[in-house]
């Protein structure tokens, strides 16, 4: 089989990058090595940036339709009880999205399957090999191979690509259960995460309501000795858990999956290696606290799926590519630094100078601007890469065909020159990469050259020529004249 793009992961960066890929016209192939799809709950919230961006494709509805009714509750830092404001940043979508993450893998894996693009499950790769043409991956081969398959990546491994960082200090449980009876304190419904935290009798536990009778427990030892991580977890362990934490009153009724994490922080060192790219935990791992993980997955596979699709079309700039790893890279290593923080901050079992460092934080995100940074930098609403601009945010726009959001202007997954100051403008040889809309607006902007992924890259009050602009971005221009 030969492919433009082999995608090696079907988890949420994956099947998100497929899909990108797929919309840009570009022929895909996913391998997963798992027979069937997972339906552990596992992370189970979209971080506000990730859902403006999901929306600037026209999936969020859907995905929303998906999603658990957990109502207006901000994110959190550290699990403090000081709820995170997003509003601050402008965005429609303030609170995290409660959506489980075998519902967004099975509707994103859905709808490549009815476009056409095999997901092949119950294909493991064994051998990777790549040439200045393409690389293969087993029986198939294709001009670029992408990493998505997890934190102990098999073509990481085949590639001898190193993945410093510091290993586990503790380990974790997380699993879906049911409750046969429970104690009063096991809350029934939903609330700040800082509200499910309690610790007793050398355990720490996480127990919330997910849907219907399921909870989502997360658990671990504050001292000893904890199972390897590829020891399958038994429900003796979950009961002992909750009879320390919860006491005899609550009881499991059963245990449906699970599964082991820890603390282990890495990151590889370059997200490129000749042909072949890394993304989601295949090029990072961090402690899973604040809905960080999920989200970074998904950015990386819109930041690099564009980029991927306009080398292949033959329009890209030569250094395109290589701002994947450029700009991407430094975003990890700062979640990987604030997980490192939240793990300190978080950790149960507190000497006296921790607990004072935990009430100095919440007074510091009880004030308004130490919120906003906080809450930028955990939803990535702050985000803006090195010499790129600000997202757009999503602001109404009336167009010819009536009212409408910025988001549902770039549906296509192509870059967008919005003009807003009714002055003649034209994409020119670049219309088949940029689409043009005149618009009117009650925002203070004359017009804005937009990425695929919703960053703003020139602006009529300031920069560059928006040839120069252009140019940079997009390639050289067609010759419309030919």
């Amino acid at each position: 089989m030969e492919t433009d793009v082999i995608v090696v992961g079907a988890g949420p960066a994956g099947l998100m990058l497929a899909n990108e890929l797929m919309l840009a016209g570009i022929s895909t192939v996913v391998l997963e090595k798992r027979r069937t799809p997972s339906t552990q709950y596992r992370a189970d919230g979209l971080q506000p940036r990730t859902a403006e961006v999901l929306d600037l494709r026209g999936l969020l509805d859907p995905i929303m339709d998906r999603a658990l009714p957990r109502g207006d509750i901000g994110g959190h830092f550290a699990g403090l009880p000081v709820e995170l404001d997003c509003k601050p940043w402008g965005t429609r979508h303030p609170y995290p999205v409660a959506i489980p993450q075998h519902r967004l893998e099975a509707y994103l894996e859905q709808r490549l399957v009815d476009g056409g693009v095999p997901v092949l499950r119950g294909h493991e790769v064994s051998t990777v090999e790549q040439d200045s043409q393409g690389v293969t991956a087993g029986d198939i081969r294709g001009r670029y191979l992408v990493a998505c398959d997890g934190g102990h990546s098999t073509i990481r491994k085949l590639l001898g690509v190193s993945f410093p960082g510091t290993s586990g200090t503790m380990a974790a449980v997380a699993a879906d259960i049911t409750l046969a009876s429970r104690s009063a304190e096991v809350s029934t419904k939903s609330e700040h995460f800082s509200q499910y935290i309690k610790s007793a009798n050398g355990f720490f536990s996480v127990l919330r309501p997910v849907e219907g009778e399921l909870y989502r427990i997360l658990f671990g030892k504050l001292s000893g000795e904890s199972p390897a991580r590829d020891v399958p977890v038994s429900a003796d362990e979950v009961r002992e858990a909750l009879l320390a934490v919860y006491g005899p009153e609550t009881e499991l009724g059963e245990l449906r999956e699970a599964s082991r994490f820890s603390d282990a922080t890495r990151q590889v060192e370059h997200y490129r290696a000749g042909r072949v790219f890394f993304a989601g935990d295949a090029a990072h791992i961090h402690l899973p606290i604040g809905g960080q993980g999920v989200n970074l997955g998904i950015q990386d596979a819109v930041n690099l799926g564009w980029k991927l699709a306009a080398t292949i079309r033959g329009w890209a700039p030569d250094d395109l590519l290589d701002s994947y790893h450029t700009e991407r890279h430094p975003v990890a290593a700062r979640v990987l630094k604030n997980t490192r923080a939240q793990g300190v901050i978080t950790n149960p079992d507190q000497d006296v100078n921790v607990a004072a460092v935990r009430e100095i934080f919440i007074e510091l995100l009880r004030l308004p601007e130490a919120n906003r940074f906080i809450s930028g930098m955990i939803s990535g609403l702050d985000l803006e890469y090195p010499g790129v601009g600000p997202r757009l945010i999503d602001f109404d726009v009336t167009i010819q065909d009536g009212p409408t959001r910025v988001s549902r202007l770039m549906h296509s997954g192509r870059g967008l020159l919005l003009s807003l100051d009714e002055t003649p403008r034209s994409t020119g040889g670049w219309a088949d990469r940029v689409d043009h809309v005149v618009a009117k607006t009650k925002e203070d902007l004359a017009a804005v050259l937009v990425r695929p992924d919703g960053y703003i890259v020139w602006s009529a009050n300031e920069g560059p020529s928006l040839e120069a602009a252009l140019t940079r971005w997009f390639g050289r221009p067609k010759d419309i004249h030919s």
